[in-house]
């Protein structure tokens, strides 16, 4: 069944079209917690076995992540989306969202808007699609659920 990875910068939506699809009855999973991801170093990486059973279980599945070992797992995906908005429309976002706290100090959107510049290149070389993520959440998620 259909496996896909939902990635992007901070503040581009990915929980909320996780938490959109789980509501319409999708398996969801999202990877920035301790259960999925690990430090390594300065590096916030997949857990690689906890992943692999994970992307091998049967059904339809939606994982929402950015993480510098993904692209290890591309395999393992029917599709790699990327949800991609302006500087401008991510700090707005991480500005007034109240359920996670990265992105509220000066460094740390900084260290966004860098990854903006330098890592969103390499997500958009290497995704299968590509969603403005700046359009209604609605629209996203049925883009998203389009897929399966």
């Amino acid at each position: 069944m259909t496996k896909v990875l939902v990635t992007g910068m901070s503040g581009t939506g990915k929980s909320s079209a996780l938490r959109a699809l789980a509501a319409r009855g999708h398996r969801t999973v999202d990877t920035d917690s301790s259960r999925w991801s690990r430090w390594e170093g300065s590096d916030w990486i997949w857990h690689e076995d906890a992943m692999t059973e994970l992307l091998h279980a049967p059904g339809v599945l939606f994982v929402a992540g950015c993480k510098s070992n993904q692209g290890r797992f591309y395999p393992l995906f029917d599709y790699i989306v990327l949800l991609s908005a302006p500087a401008p429309v991510l700090m707005a976002r991480i500005a007034a969202r109240t359920d996670n706290p990265y992105g509220k100090s000066p460094e740390d959107r900084a260290e966004i808007l860098a990854n903006l510049a330098a890592v969103e290149p390499l997500l958009r070389a290497t995704c299968t699609l590509e969603i403005d993520a700046a359009a209604p959440l609605e629209e996203i998620v049925c883009e998203l659920e389009a897929l399966v």
